[in-house]
């Protein structure tokens, strides 16, 4: 396992399980302890843990679950949901990725025909695939639920599977939901298994488009995944007052807002 594997593999434990032995870290990563005491000295210089007696543990605030998260400004995704539907047609190949935001849309989608919506969410896949009324009935739209590790606190599927699976399709546009979005960084989420999905989903789509409520603008997370001159649309419930973030966005990006 090479070292930059190493460290992703450590800061995703610790963002589990909080606090690790090197031991039980060492056997994770199956490499000798010495090996994961230099580890942790580098990533402590990096401020990505502090370095406990024995072990390590995480530094870094930890995002609500998805089950809070879906209880927090709903009209505002509600919002953001209802916009975005608008600027899906009929007949396109969507990337969605997990999130709460994005559950909402899968919501909006379901009045639409012909889609072809690829996800790693289950959420999103169960909204989109509703149980038919009368036996005879089929849904329009094809849902297509990206295989792999199963993350059970997110509803979602992850890791070298899914990615690998994403690479398989070409979209029209990618609809992703971030922690944050600011100028320097882009989009950006908390977890790296979110940020890989969101990543693959980024580069296999021709749009982008970020939907993130007010709350998230001129934010940044720990992990980048798209540069705010590659987002094509981004979606949110209020108009943007961020000068930076607006001068990142004017080449390519176009923002939608209630009123826009």
């Amino acid at each position: 396992m090479w070292h930059q594997e190493r460290y992703q593999r450590i800061c995703t434990l610790l963002d589990t399980f909080q606090r690790l032995s090197t031991e039980r870290l060492a056997s994770e990563l199956g490499v000798s302890r010495e090996t994961v005491r230099r580890d942790l000295l580098y990533l402590e210089r990096r401020g990505e843990l502090r370095r406990i007696h024995g072990g390590a543990m995480t530094t870094r605030p930890q995002e609500p679950p998805i089950d809070v998260r879906a209880k927090t400004r709903i009209e505002e995704k509600r919002t953001i949901a209802k916009l975005t539907r608008n600027e899906i047609s009929s007949g396109q190949t969507l990337f969605i990725d997990a999130g709460t935001t994005t559950t909402l849309l899968a919501e909006e989608l379901s009045t639409l025909e012909g889609l072809v919506v690829v996800t790693n969410s289950i959420a999103v896949a169960l909204k989109l695939s509703p149980a038919p009324r009368e036996a005879h009935t089929i849904s329009s739209n094809r849902v297509i639920l990206l295989g792999g590790d199963v993350n059970s606190a997110l509803q979602a599927t992850f890791g070298a599977k899914t990615i690998g699976e994403i690479h398989r399709y070409r979209a029209d546009l990618a609809l992703l939901s971030p922690v944050g979005i600011d100028a320097a960084h882009g989009a950006t989420s908390y977890d790296h298994d979110e940020a890989e999905i969101a990543a693959a989903m980024a580069a296999c789509a021709s749009r982008i488009a970020l939907l993130a409520d007010h709350s998230k603008i001129g934010r940044a997370s720990r992990l980048s995944y798209c540069r705010a001159s590659r987002i094509d649309l981004l979606v949110s419930d209020r108009p943007i007052d961020d000068p930076a973030l607006l001068d990142a966005l004017a080449e390519r990006g176009r923002i939608l807002h209630p009123g826009s």
